[in-house]
């Protein structure tokens, strides 16, 4: 038998080199207990200006990486740059990764954009005074003696036997 059997040092001992041991059995298990983790640069709501925008960052665990269900390259490392064009208002992007145990991660950031306003310029519209617009237009025909003159200023039709006036209807 041992001499030291009952000593509290081996007890001691003992109780260290079995926490050691599930110290490491939980450093190897860390994969498999927490599954893969996505970290983004900014994963507040951000504004951007504009339309096209670098999404960097690192993603640990993991077997697959994808971007609104379309996969993406990462390093060996887990490093990962995606550019992205971004729509006018609120865009949500979807980040999914897998690990080769079946766990899943999802990170979601959501970025606003807002254009820049751009200045419209005023195009100058073409102003014509009836006073001054003089645009005649003469239609006659050779079996009557009939003469039609339209003339654009007052909207309206003159005949020649008479002082008549009629409004025009567009289009005719």
């Amino acid at each position: 038998m041992l001499p030291y059997r009952d000593s509290r040092l081996t007890k001691i001992v003992l109780a260290i080199f079995f926490l050691i041991v599930i110290a490491y059995a939980y450093y190897e298990a860390h994969g498999i207990i927490f599954g893969p983790t996505i970290d983004i640069a900014s994963q507040a709501m951000t504004v951007a200006d504009n339309p096209y925008v670098l999404i960097e960052g690192q993603a640990d665990r993991i077997a697959s990486l994808s971007v609104d269900g379309q996969p993406i390259q990462v390093t060996e490392t887990g490093a990962f740059k995606e550019p992205y064009v971004l729509a006018p208002g609120v865009n949500r992007i979807v980040f999914d990764a897998k690990d080769k145990y079946g766990n899943a991660a999802q990170k979601v950031i959501e970025i606003v954009y807002t254009p820049a306003a751009t200045p419209i310029q005023a195009v100058p519209a073409a102003t014509s005074t009836p006073a001054t617009d003089s645009t005649t237009s003469t239609s006659s025909r050779q079996a009557g003696s009939t003469t039609l003159t339209a003339s654009s200023s007052p909207d309206s039709v003159e005949s020649p036997t008479g002082s008549v006036t009629a409004p025009i209807a567009p289009g005719q």
